[in-house]
């Protein structure tokens, strides 16, 4: 073990069927996978973490610093396993959470079946009390019926409260109140209000907000204080950080409160490695493809930065149908993500079709090919069907397969149900899964007014590499990368993530009376929130301050994002704004509209730690083609048959070597199958350029 003290910095990404662990040592990293831990997660975490220092040869004392991400406050919406939790509302909008916003997100279905809200009517109740849209007092908080809702909470036995008032983003201060009276009451209790959780306009999204925020909380901490514990029982006593869904890192404690900003935190950390990858190969135009063992997760990146949002969907109920799920309005990476990973259960429906998704084995019991009890055929085991995986050397041998067991599972839930031979039920199951991962790409890239077959794909995760180049076929994409440690890229990412905040109120000032002290104070008390939850982190030099404005026609329902480069304004500002907005509008939908007033609806401040500089990396010239060792069946779709494909230990290749599809380069968290209408250029730092022959 090494005496001197050096750079060691670890990254945890929990799954749903592999928690992944990255240890950069000086500059090296060092990699696993363990199969996630259901009923204690933080044990996988301390088996890969004592793992990764073994194989770096170092002491768990001398990690510098772990950062963290998991998808256990996602699990626990979409599976309804959170606190028993009560909601506390306005008069009058205690049936928000039910009535949505009365869209219909499948027009012609007749007997659709809206999602149940995620806090039943017997646990909502009523205070009187009403502030309007600009913060002033209409009705003062009656103290009576905060009482009766005190007493209700206490009879209850609730673990969590969430609290949300209209337009409470506007002034929180009855909120505040009825947060004391019950903590008064009941000292200790979990309580949440969305005047601090997502002070954004349109109560239905901010209600759904704070109700998961709340209903997450006791879960969530008891299991952070559970790892930082365990962490220093071990002998890691270093700093634990959380990576948020926005791509940045806050310390355990603010995780601890808002653990709502922590739902796509895996997924934020893979489209950061991306980002990171972009920046190093020059691409501005660039989609990024993880795919895990329970979903597949599609973003783009933009000039080298991740597309990003205030609001997305969490648990969408109708084939991954926008509008069907629980909207949350924090900021959040922006991508898609349907229910296609390695453990995505495969079926036939009603119409004797192949179906794949969204249920997964998961790691318990996982795929039938694992070995541990399950029955069901999933994409894995179809891809062991077809090749593409060693059943000896998978996850470097540590879970061998079983190819019985997997043609069994086809058999009996696919082959039988349909008249079809195990490889014909594999071959319909992995077109299926990819076909299905290709439209999502198409339709998001369409929704952003993109052509798909402009981008570079960036690929990684367990299976991404799988599937890659039948993707890449599929939307007519002609050249995919996949970085080294692709396997455990959303930990790696991480390790790239800048420790940030992100601040988002709502506060309507219209351009053609703009009250520019005010709007100067509101950015200013912005700015020194998002600074409070950086400052004390990273040394990493001055945060960057990046300003956003959400503005509008007066009259339209929605905004667009516009960039602002300063937080003081001044009378000619109103002007500035304008002429920026009608640009941005320009851009979006062609031309500006003369004549209609702007306002801004809100506003975003956006705190991080500088990003590193990154050295280029110079293009490879092509060289010898590389002659595989040993070869193995691997069938080809657009073929409709079985090739004879080249085996190639991933570690084994050097700068320049070339390889030709049909092939599998395999490592130990992943294998890359390239089809035979793909070449790979091995580049300088190890990444694999496969382009099209």
């Amino acid at each position: 073990m090494s005496s001197t003290p050096r750079n060691c910095r670890v990254g945890v990404d929990i799954g749903g069927t592999f928690t992944d662990i990255a240890l950069d040592l000086d500059g090296t990293l060092h990699s696993t996978k363990i199969l996630t831990d259901y009923t204690a997660p933080e044990r996988a975490i301390l088996k890969g973490v004592k793992a990764v220092a073994d194989m770096a040869g170092i002491a768990l004392s001398e990690i510098g610093i772990l950062i963290h991400g998991t998808t256990l406050a996602t699990n626990a919406l979409i599976e309804r396993r959170g606190a028993r939790t009560a909601f506390v509302t306005t008069e009058g909008f205690r049936d928000v959470l039910e009535m949505r916003t009365e869209n219909r997100f499948e027009q012609y279905d007749l007997n659709i079946s809206l999602p149940p809200a995620l806090i039943a009517r017997a646990d909502r109740f009523v205070v009187r009390e009403r502030i309007d849209a600009a913060g002033k007092v209409l009705l003062d908080l009656d103290n009576a019926s905060v009482a009766a809702v005190v007493e209700k909470v206490a009879a209850g036995g609730y673990e969590s409260v969430a609290i949300g008032f209209i337009h409470a983003y506007a002034n929180g201060a009855h909120e505040i109140a009825v947060r004391d009276a019950i903590l008064k009451r009941l000292p200790g209790l979990s309580v949440s209000i969305s005047s601090e959780v997502s002070p954004q306009m349109r109560e239905f999204e901010r209600f759904n907000t704070v109700c998961a925020n709340a209903y997450v909380k006791p879960t969530i901490k008891s299991y952070l204080d559970r790892l930082v514990v365990s962490l220093k029982d071990i002998g890691v006593g270093c700093p634990v950080f959380m990576i948020h869904s926005g791509g940045g890192i806050v310390s355990v404690e603010s995780a601890s409160e808002f653990p709502v900003r922590l739902v796509e935190s895996g997924p934020a950390g893979g489209a950061i490695f991306a980002a990171d990858i972009a920046r190093q190969y020059g691409l501005d135009t660039v989609l990024s493809f993880d795919m895990g063992g329970t979903t597949a997760k599609i973003c783009l990146i933009e000039n080298q930065v991740p597309k990003t949002a205030k609001t997305f969907e969490v648990a969408r109920t109708y084939r991954f149908r926008k509008g069907s799920g629980m909207p949350i309005s924090i900021p959040v990476v922006e991508m898609v993500e349907i229910g296609a990973g390695g453990g995505s259960i495969a079926s036939v429906d009603a119409m004797r079709q192949i179906r794949v998704g969204p249920h997964s084995a998961a790691s318990e019991p996982g795929p039938a090919c694992y070995q541990r009890g399950g029955k069901n055929p999933t994409v894995t085991d179809a891809d062991l069907i077809l090749g593409k995986l060693d059943p000896a050397n998978f996850a470097g041998g540590a879970i061998p397969l079983s190819v019985e067991a997997s043609r069994q599972a086809m058999s009996d839930d696919i082959g039988a149900v349909i008249g079809l031979d195990p490889e014909a039920s594999a071959y319909g199951t992995c077109e299926m899964v990819d076909e299905n991962m290709a439209n999502a790409g198409r339709v998001h890239t369409v929704e952003n007014g993109k052509n798909i077959s402009d981008f570079t794909m960036i690929t990684f995760g367990g299976a991404g590499p799988l599937h890659a180049a039948r993707l890449c076929e599929k939307m007519g994409i002609s050249t995919f990368l996949v970085p080294p440690g692709a396997g455990v890229g959303s930990a790696i990412g991480f390790l790239k993530a800048p420790f940030g905040y992100e601040s988002v109120r709502s506060a309507v000032f219209n351009l053609s009376k703009f009250e520019y002290l005010e709007a100067s104070r509101l950015l200013q008390a912005m700015k020194a929130e998002a600074l409070g939850f950086v400052e004390g982190g990273l040394d990493t030099g001055a945060p960057v301050i990046e300003r956003t404005l959400f503005i509008r026609y007066a009259g339209q329902g929605w905004d667009i994002p516009v960039p602002l480069a300063d937080d003081n304004f001044d009378p000619a500002s109103a002007e500035t704004i304008a002429a920026s907005f009608e640009k941005e509008y320009e851009r979006f939908f062609g031309r500006a509209i003369e004549g209609l007033d702007i306002e801004i609806v809100s506003w975003s401040v956006k705190a991080s730690s500088p990003l590193p500089p990154v050295e280029r990396i110079p293009s490879v010239a092509e060289g010898n083609i590389v002659q595989p060792g040993k070869t193995r069946r691997l069938f080809e779709a657009s073929q409709g048959a079985y090739l004879e494909a080249g085996i190639h230990e991933r570690t084994g290749l050097k700068s320049g070597d070339v390889i030709k599809g049909p092939a599998v380069v395999v490592e130990r968290e992943t294998s890359t199958v390239l089809t035979s209408s793909f070449k790979a250029i091995v580049q300088h730092d190890g990444c694999l350029l496969a382009t099209r022959i």
